[in-house]
């Protein structure tokens, strides 16, 4: 089980959206110590499969695999219990797979790493994707809440299902801390920082934004990864997530 993050280095997920092992391997070298874990998606995953997953653990780099797993209950506890048998302690799943599904997940999961003697895996679950708006939850989902209702939700099944937490946007974070609890894990799936473009984005926190709301973790990707001097942005994230954290603590 992944502890809550210590400082603020460790609160940044690097996305590793790109699609060859070089560029990855040269991301991760120069950004280690900057961030605190890397995520790993679809691309690296199609091209590589865990040979990317290989490239981490080989330059001591944390990863979280951003799987978003749905699927009927028993295809997705048969792939999560492979992911810990190959050292993946940190991934996601649809919470929409339903609750059969994510209980699965989260008891196949927790019998695998106690098989093995390991610390179980950190599962976290994916609420609404940040590309949704209200617009598209209403019109092509067909729900009638609006979102941060709609993700509330989610996150209580997500926690009755003994998951560990839930991808959410910084505006959803502060119901989901209240209501829940701060043992439960928010992680912030798309965060840029006020220099920064939003690109395909609709729900889009700063990192000021997501630490006042409550969340821990925070996906940060272009605005570090397409910058001209990348230690430098990383950096500069870090500055703010600091100052955020301290202006929180004064607030209290």
């Amino acid at each position: 089980m992944i502890e809550k993050p210590k400082t603020a280095k460790d609160r940044i997920i690097l996305a590793l959206d790109v699609d060859n092992l070089k560029e990855a391997h040269s991301l991760v070298n120069e950004l280690k110590d900057y961030v605190g874990y890397f995520k790993i998606g679809l691309p690296l995953i199609v091209n590589y499969g865990f040979e990317a997953f290989r490239l981490l653990e080989e330059n001591g780099a944390k990863c979280y695999y951003d799987c978003k797993f749905h699927d009927i209950p028993h295809t997705v506890q048969k792939a999560c219990i492979s992911l810990v048998k190959n050292n993946i302690n940190f991934f996601n799943v649809h919470i929409q797979g339903g609750s059969k599904m994510t209980s699965a997940v989260v008891k196949a999961s927790r019998a695998a790493a106690k098989s093995m003697g390991i610390e179980p895996p950190t599962i976290l679950g994916v609420t609404l994707l940040s590309s949704f708006g209200q617009k598209t939850l209403t019109t092509e989902l067909c729900v009638d809440k609006n979102i941060e209702d709609f993700v509330l939700q989610l996150a209580k099944v997500a926690r009755e299902s003994g998951l560990d937490g839930v991808v959410a946007s910084a505006e959803e974070a502060r119901r989901i801390r209240k209501e829940i609890g701060d043992d439960f894990i928010i992680l912030c799936p798309a965060t840029r920082p006020t220099w920064a473009s939003v690109n395909d984005q609709v729900r889009v926190d700063t990192p000021r934004d997501a630490i006042l709301s409550g969340v821990d973790y925070m996906v940060v990707g272009r605005p570090i990864t397409s910058a001209e001097d990348r230690t430098a942005a990383a950096a500069l994230i870090i500055d703010e997530i600091e100052t955020a954290l301290a202006d929180k603590v004064s607030l209290v």
